[in-house]
């Protein structure tokens, strides 16, 4: 369960205090995420997530978090707002950590998601970047294009421990990337929107959540990011088109793409599977056996790496293609 910080009962009834939600009805520790001390607090005027901070957050990167959710929730966007308490704040403190009192959206995830459902999200990633659009503020991407190989370099020689073939790939995706385009539309991007982080209801996106790796890059990257993280089978081995093409559509629907943002997507798409294949392989040799954290298989990223590596926009985007 990830609750890393315990909070008592009376603690809790303190921080509500200073909050316009009432007395706490049911509180508990839950499994969702990896990075923070979660609970779920239901109150006599609604159901919210109680988020305490843990140290892999920057606390300095917060405010930049929730100025982001509460500008997307303003703008109607299904994202969980976080509530201000009675002097309008939305960063607290509560056991010696961070914390804030989040809306609570409905919703599952999916595991295996059906082209409707990329559709869906594409035309919600739409959506977001529009939205951004107006959202001044700045967050530099820390697992950007200059990350990659000083991650590579942190793994060094144990990445052919993993599999034999990872090295190779890992330095045909940093060859590759040497090339990364440049003077495409910018802006504000989830670079997260794994199926874990989209909440469904009856077909629909009911929640858009954990923006912790938010920032600002190339607006077509982060399409990118979500292709790499829809649009193949669980284990990288296969990709589908069907859901790629739902996936376009959806998005074309809401915002498009420009001609060059479309050429560039089999690069970015290079850039995106390498990004989780090295993050993914820096935890796989690093994580302890006993950590709380699951490690993630870097080969199912690195499967889809090989794919970007010898892909057309063609073969990635037909649809976008004859809109662009």
């Amino acid at each position: 369960m990830a609750v890393y910080t315990p909070v008592s009962a009376d603690e809790l009834a303190a921080f509500l205090a200073d909050y316009a939600v009432g007395e706490a009805t049911s509180f508990k520790g839950i499994a969702e995420g990896v990075e923070n001390s979660n609970f779920m607090v239901d109150t006599a005027s609604g159901r919210y997530f109680l988020t305490l901070y843990e140290k892999r957050v920057e606390a300095a990167d917060l405010p930049w978090f929730l100025a982001l959710t509460t500008h997307l929730a303003d703008k109607g966007l299904p994202v969980p707002r976080p509530i201000r308490d009675r002097t309008g704040q939305t960063l607290r403190q509560l056991n010696g950590r961070p914390a804030c009192l989040i809306e609570f959206l409905p919703g599952v995830s999916v595991t295996e998601p059906t082209p409707a459902q990329c559709g869906a999200v594409g035309a919600a990633l739409g959506r977001l970047h529009s939205a951004a659009a107006d959202f001044t503020a700045v967050r530099a991407n820390a697992l950007g294009p200059s990350a990659w190989p000083v991650l590579a370099a942190r793994c060094g020689d144990q990445l052919g421990r993993i599999d034999p073939d990872l090295p190779g790939l890992v330095a045909a995706g940093l060859a590759a990337t040497q090339a990364w385009p440049a003077g495409l539309p910018s802006g504000v991007i989830h670079a997260d929107l794994f199926c874990d982080n989209v909440l469904m209801l009856d077909g629909e996106v009911s929640g858009l959540i954990d923006f912790y790796f938010a920032c600002t890059d190339l607006i077509a990257y982060d399409l990118a990011v979500t292709h790499a993280a829809w649009c193949f089978t669980t284990d990288g081995s296969r990709h589908v088109p069907e859901r790629a093409a739902a996936l376009w559509t959806g998005y074309a629907g809401a915002r498009g793409l420009s001609a060059a943002e479309v050429a560039a997507l089999p690069l970015l798409g290079v850039g995106a599977a390498l990004r989780f294949t090295l993050t993914r392989a820096y935890d796989w040799l690093n994580t302890p056996p006993d950590a709380l954290v699951t490690r993630k298989d870097p080969m199912a990223f690195a499967r889809r790496l090989r794919w970007y590596l010898a892909a057309t926009p063609e073969m990635m985007a037909p649809e976008m293609l004859r809109g662009a």
